[in-house]
């Protein structure tokens, strides 16, 4: 397998995305209230990823999907719109360089709730790695 088609390529991407992110937010939102800045970020995602399903050949009929699939997908679109509206509410209230750090505590989550929910079984090694980032995140946030 290639670099660029392993999942290690496209999270690396995924992390320079979300950085960029963070900054491109922080700018843009200065002046304006973080619920219709994160409106605003989500009309512009859902024209942009319709032109590039569109482009890609890679539309699907909806109707094809299972309710599996459309109860889990739109569970998952309500955590993101919940998870975007309180990072943009953080950006504004606080420094991107501490923000981005502790929203990206979800790492541990993820790893959690994977363990609870999906049966997935980190190795020691994991959840060592694990166990640094939540460190780090406690650093972060604690007062000086």
């Amino acid at each position: 397998m290639s670099i660029s088609s392993g999942w290690f390529f496209w999270a690396v991407l995924s992390a320079c995305f979300a950085a960029l992110t963070a900054i491109f937010a922080k700018v843009g939102i200065e002046g304006i209230d973080s619920d219709f800045a994160t409106l605003f970020r989500t009309v512009i995602i859902v024209f942009v990823l319709a032109a590039f399903v569109a482009y890609t050949g890679k539309w699907s009929d909806p109707r094809a999907l299972s309710s599996r699939n459309w109860l889990f997908l739109s569970l998952s679109a309500l955590a993101t719109g919940a998870s975007w509206v309180c990072y943009f509410r953080a950006l504004q209230a606080g420094d991107a360089s501490k923000v981005a750090p502790v929203d990206k505590f979800s790492l541990v989550l993820v790893a959690v709730f994977a363990y609870a929910f999906l049966g997935e079984r980190p190795s020691v090694r994991d959840w060592l790695g694990i166990g640094l980032v939540a460190s780090g995140v406690l650093v972060l946030a604690l007062k000086r």
